[in-house]
């Protein structure tokens, strides 16, 4: 109903008129709303000894979410699923939106022995200790 005349509202101002914001919407529409996986917010916060990612992931159960390091790479995904049953039922519209969510980090500075997470109230927070700053094995004395 809100969407009966799909070009209407995008071409009444033409100064805001931007024809791959609708190539974009009209994409993601085609493949039921929503691309197959899309990314979520992340703040990077530097707290001098360790960096904290706080990712919002409302909605989602802890067990949802799976944080998988490999090598320098530190991904979080979490995946929402829907019943496959096809409810008509009386809905006009349907927005909640189903798929699966992902983001990768590079942790190469990280000690990754010492990553915590932590899930509240639809925000993930990871915290990833810096390395310690290696000392060189070897030094070259002054002669005095």
């Amino acid at each position: 109903m809100f969407e009966l005349i799909p070009f209407d509202r995008h071409t009444r101002n033409l100064a805001n008129f931007d024809p791959f914001r609708m190539l974009d919407e009209m994409d993601r529409r085609f493949v039921n709303g929503t691309p197959a996986v899309s990314v979520f917010r992340t703040d990077v916060i530097d707290t001098g000894d360790a960096f904290k990612l706080e990712s919002e992931l409302p909605g989602f159960r802890k067990e949802d979410i799976k944080i998988d390091i490999e090598k320098d790479c530190l991904t979080i995904s979490a995946e929402r699923s829907a019943d496959k049953k096809e409810e008509k039922g009386n809905f006009v519209k349907r927005e909640r939106v189903y798929g699966s969510f992902s983001r990768s980090f590079d942790v190469s500075g990280i000690n990754v022995e010492g990553i915590e997470a932590r899930y509240t109230d639809g925000v993930l927070t990871v915290t990833l200790p810096k390395k310690a700053a290696e000392t060189p094995a070897s030094r070259r004395l002054e002669i005095q």
